[in-house]
């Protein structure tokens, strides 16, 4: 695929708009301007001259020709977007179905999956049309885990922290667990909601009540909440202003939806989501390598492996891969990462290989001059 040209035609679609837009904007306002001419004199002649100013805007406006002048411009709009839609149909293909792949899917946990995706988005009615519909009532507990995360996100969004600090609470040991502070800045969220009022005995009490246990692991942030009691008339102009900040509670939703779901045993991010945006990015590839393969009358369906790399971004990179650069295969069991004596990586059929299955033969390696041992190679394990 030729990107440079499909960016060089989208440049002169772009060019072509804007040069169009230009001229018809150009003898729109000749256009009034000849008009406003024409008007300004006629309120200023006898009634026997409207007719001869009205037959000279008639002769101007022929001079002008503005339907002339918008024709020419649209025209060489379109000719020019024509050869843009004529190349994008050439360097992609329209028909995705080649890259389909044969799979038995088990229509169980499809359904599970489209459900639960519903029903993590927020679109419960849907989700409970979708269960009606193919009667998965299995997927109803997800749907209370997510109800309830959602009514918490719902009180946030009003400065209701008390169901997000309930359930801080109620989870307390989980979140202790998962090296999370959450708890903490849900209370110190809530102390300044009560100082930002002026009610400053009842934010101190409430540091003693709800923040100090707290103290152990987090004596600095008290320490700051303490300070802040001293500018309780003016926090926004005080050195902690910034603990003021909306992005806090921003932030803190995020953290709550990734610990909310981690206690509930889901994934942050939802799977259909995950897939679709991941196939989205592999599309381009496997529609090149469906139309070469077709090509050499072979069939890459039935190929355990791709013969070439699909690469995605790192948001779908969920765990370290590596890939020989000699084989072009992706380590496995059988087949690991060898770190030779060099320092570079192989994996070990290709040191097999290159030692000839003797494995006190020296060779070299493939990128640098040192001779290397397959003895003294080393597995690494990811």
């Amino acid at each position: 695929m030729e990107v440079n040209s499909i960016k060089d035609a989208f440049d002169r679609v772009s060019k072509k708009q804007k040069v169009s837009s230009s001229k018809s904007q150009e003898t729109i306002e000749q256009i009034n301007q000849e008009i406003q001419q024409a008007l300004s004199g006629i309120q200023a002649a006898t009634n026997s001259e409207h007719n001869l100013i009205l037959a000279g805007l008639k002769a101007k406006l022929k001079e002008i020709a503005p339907l002339g002048q918008l024709e020419t411009t649209q025209k060489e709009q379109n000719v020019a977007f024509s050869k843009y839609i004529k190349l994008l149909e050439k360097n992609f293909n329209p028909d995705i179905s080649k890259a389909y792949r044969n799979v038995d899917f088990d229509l169980h946990t499809v359904n599970q999956i489209v459900a639960s995706h519903f029903y993590r988005e927020g679109l419960f009615d849907i989700g409970d049309s979708f269960v009606n519909e193919c009667h998965e009532e299995s997927i109803v507990e997800r749907k209370t885990h997510f109800l309830e995360m959602y009514k918490i996100l719902e009180s946030m969004k009003t400065r209701d922290l008390g169901p997000a600090i309930k359930w801080a609470t109620a989870n307390h040991e989980n979140l202790q667990n998962n090296g999370s502070d959450i708890e903490l800045k849900l209370h110190r969220l809530q102390f300044f909601e009560i100082l930002q009022h002026g009610r400053t005995e009842e934010a101190l009490k409430y540091i003693q009540t709800h923040i100090s246990p707290f103290g152990d692991q987090h004596l600095p942030v008290i320490q700051k909440l303490m300070g802040c009691l001293v500018y309780v008339k003016k926090l926004n102009s005080s050195p902690y202003s910034h603990l003021l900040s909306p992005n806090h509670w921003a932030k803190l939703a995020h953290e709550l939806v990734q610990q909310f779901c981690i206690i509930v045993g889901e994934s942050y991010k939802s799977p259909l989501g995950v897939t679709i945006a991941a196939g989205l990015q592999g599309l381009p590839t496997l529609l090149k390598l469906a139309n070469v393969m077709s090509g050499k009358k072979q069939e890459w369906q039935s190929m355990k492996q791709l013969p070439v790399p699909v690469d995605l971004d790192k948001d779908f990179q969920f765990h370290s891969i590596f890939v020989c650069p000699v084989s072009r295969d992706q380590a496995s069991e059988n087949n690991p990462p060898m770190l030779m004596s060099c320092g570079h990586v192989l994996c070990k059929q290709s040191i097999t290989k290159l030692t000839k299955n003797n494995i006190t033969r020296p060779f070299k390696c493939p990128y640098c001059p040192t001779e290397v041992e397959m003895v003294q190679c080393k597995q690494l394990h990811f």
